[in-house]
């Protein structure tokens, strides 16, 4: 496993539940967010993949808009809070770094590519071409600007060690092209956040 990756598993095993705690609730606030979210519901045909679920709120919202979700995460214990909140669906340890193995009709990847180094994002949205069938629909939400910081403290406090990369829309754009998708929408969430939707030809 890559330095990063290790770094990225075991700060998340550090902060697990104060993540869950401090995020549980955060939707509420995010009307757009929300929206985001329907939206995906409404369109996407057959089983989505959330990848990058954390303790598995987005999965199960998905579940409760009719959605057959489930969700990977590279966090054991993000998985292992997932599994118990959410009793009845299905979620296991994983890596977008690595091929996703279903067949999926869809593919929520909610500000967890973030993590992930620039030279790295073409494999995985590889993955994530491959994974999806025909007219497969993806949606990213990420952190907007052009640089990466290394967080070192985070989620009540605990410590972290996982850089934290800020990407321009269409440089992500850019990149799902190439990995043979059609971006059909970008949206701005204010100043710091954006959401693509982008679909497997």
């Amino acid at each position: 496993m890559s330095d990063w990756l290790t770094d990225t598993r075991d700060s998340y095993d550090t902060v697990s539940v104060s993540y869950a705690e401090q995020t549980r609730d955060l939707l509420d606030g995010l009307p757009h967010l929300r929206a985001a979210l329907r939206l995906f519901a409404e369109e996407v045909r057959g089983p989505v993949a959330d990848v990058g679920c954390g303790p598995g709120a987005i999965t199960a919202l998905l579940n409760g808009l009719g959605v057959d979700a489930f969700g990977i995460d590279l966090s054991p214990a993000m998985i292992s809070l997932a599994r118990r909140n959410h009793p009845g669906l299905r979620f296991e340890v994983g890596s977008m770094t690595e091929p996703l193995g279903d067949s999926v009709g869809g593919i929520i990847a909610w500000w967890s590519l973030i993590h992930v180094p620039d030279d790295e994002v073409p494999a995985v949205f590889e993955h994530f071409h491959r994974a999806l069938r025909p007219d497969g629909l993806l949606q990213l939400g990420f952190h907007v600007g052009d640089e990466s910081r290394l967080k070192t403290q985070g989620y009540g406090g605990h410590p972290m060690r996982v850089h934290v990369h800020l990407r321009k829309p269409e440089r992500v754009a850019e990149w799902l092209r190439e990995a043979g998708f059609t971006v059909e929408a970008q949206w701005l969430l204010g100043t710091d956040g954006a959401v693509l939707f982008a679909r497997r030809g």
